[in-house]
């Protein structure tokens, strides 16, 4: 074989995914992409209580997100599923004008993500800080193992000890063997004890029938009117910035902890691209699941787009083929292995005494808020916003107090130098002003600026404003040290903005 032969097989072994390649990641992959199948199923049934739709409207939302965001997504291995976050968005559109209506705004939602993420929304990842994150993750945790309660309120006593197992199960296995996954052991041997022993105890069947066919596409049943786009667009629109949100959030989760990056736009197109697809095969919609996602991710190892199809492909093959099995594992196996997710989720170093010591007061304020308004409201994007918020609030604040100035009167009695020091911007420069003493100063003021800069309007118009009052007692004000970016600015703007 030529040289140029052997380069060039080598070119396309390089393009092979490792699944294909390694069958050891073949396998992991693929008992990965089984075990999110199994832990979808009661999740998309549950969600589409939530919304007000048939069962069957989750688990093919969550089938078609799957799939088509294997392809087109940018995060390799995460999940995408009808989610509660876009469910408590689109609930209300259905309860009042039907579910003709919810699939248009889906369709419409998809539309809206696309052009986000062609706008570079996926840019704004990069102001949310680590203490926000550090709160999205703990929150995410917290509210996975919240949704278990009610699973565990007025059941039978055989609830308890099942759990129970099963968690043992998920620790004690890997010390065995990791070439099956723990969870899918414990669903399996739970089940097996179950319907083996007569046990009744709550079953997946309880939540709801599952498909028996494929879903098939379709346009909305809705008039193609302006009434009904002015309808959808306020749901769409909020469904595109939640979806977006959790699952640019849970692309970046995923990233840190499989130490690869991701590309954020492509995600945002893709989940754009998902809706839309899922919309036109009658689903709900949906956006990365953060509890599916973990399992695939942290506990099962998987690493590739395979299990994210997989998941997808196994769901619909679970609930047509195998539904009748499917049913009767008890909801007991799934509620031990979120509660396990939600543990191995919860970062508890940032609870250490340790940590808490070393931790900025503002770092700690920023992670407790974001935590707070997540349990309080349920929703992972309010929390971040309100996170974000808060650390911008405080971080301004912080830099506020770094502009300082000093005062150096020249040996001649005839002029006064001020030296600012800092970044000058909205929060330092309001008080600029105040830093002067304009009634017994000398005759001529210089103002050096060489150790600051200034980012904004606000900064030069704190500057006009120095000048003018200087002006009026008939004092000249020399403004000196400015670095090119700064005079850029200060060029542009001085005399352009109202005085003081």
């Amino acid at each position: 074989m030529s040289s140029s032969a052997l380069s060039s097989a080598a070119r396309l072994r390089g393009l092979r995914p490792d699944w294909l390649s390694d069958p050891k990641v073949w396998r992991t992959e693929v008992l990965a992409g089984l075990v999110v199948a199994l832990a979808l199923i009661p999740e998309a049934i549950s969600f589409s209580v939530i919304a007000g739709v048939d069962p069957a409207i989750g688990l093919f939302a969550s089938f078609t997100m799957a799939v088509v965001i294997s392809v087109v997504g940018g995060r390799p291995a995460m999940i995408s599923a009808a989610t509660g976050a876009v469910a408590l968005v689109i609930a209300p559109l259905n309860r009042e004008h039907g579910f003709g209506y919810l699939v248009a705004a889906v369709i419409l939602a998809g539309a809206f993500q696309i052009a986000l993420g062609a706008l570079g929304v996926a840019k704004l990842m990069r102001f949310i800080p680590r203490s926000v994150m550090v709160g999205f993750v703990n929150s995410l945790a917290i509210l996975i193992f919240m949704a278990q309660v009610p699973e565990m309120r007025n059941v039978p006593w055989a609830v308890y000890p099942l759990i129970i197992s099963g968690l043992a199960l998920m620790v004690y296995f890997p010390k065995v063997t990791k070439v099956i996954p723990a969870p899918l052991v414990s669903i399996v041997i739970l089940t097996v004890i179950t319907v083996a022993a007569g046990i009744a105890v709550p079953t997946v069947g309880d939540k709801g029938a599952l498909p028996s066919s494929l879903p098939v596409p379709g346009l909305p049943d809705v008039p193609f009117t302006f009434d009904t786009l002015t309808t959808i667009a306020p749901y769409a629109f909020a469904m595109a910035l939640v979806g977006l949100m959790e699952s640019l959030m849970t692309a970046k989760l995923v990233d840190d902890i499989t130490d690869t990056r991701s590309s954020k736009t492509r995600e945002s197109i893709g989940q754009g691209i998902a809706n839309i697809v899922t919309g036109f095969f009658g689903g709900m919609g949906g956006c990365a699941m953060i509890g599916q996602t973990m399992i695939n991710v942290k506990v099962s190892g998987a690493r590739t787009r395979l299990s994210t199809f997989l998941a997808g492909a196994f769901l619909m093959v679970l609930c047509i083929v195998f539904g009748p099995v499917v049913s009767d594992i008890p909801m007991a196996a799934l509620v031990a292995v979120m509660v396990m997710v939600s543990f191995a989720t919860f970062d508890w170093h940032s609870l250490a005494p340790k940590t808490l010591k070393r931790m900025p007061v503002g770092e700690i304020t920023v992670m407790v808020v974001t935590v707070g308004f997540v349990v309080a409201t349920h929703n992972l994007a309010i929390g971040v916003v309100v996170g974000s918020v808060t650390a911008m609030v405080i971080f301004a604040k912080r830099v506020a107090h770094l502009a300082d100035v000093t005062a150096v009167t020249g040996p001649d009695g005839t002029t006064v130098v001020y030296r600012v020091t800092g970044e000058l911007f909205f929060a330092s420069s309001n008080d600029l002003v105040g830093r002067f003493d304009y009634a017994t100063d000398a005759d001529h003021v210089v103002v050096d600026l060489s150790a600051a800069h200034i980012w904004d309007a606000s900064s030069v118009a704190a500057l006009d404003a120095i000048e003018t009052k200087y002006g009026q007692r008939g004092k000249t004000v020399e403004i000196t040290g400015l670095n090119d970016p700064s005079a850029h600015l200060h060029g542009k703007l001085t005399g352009e903005l109202a005085s003081h």
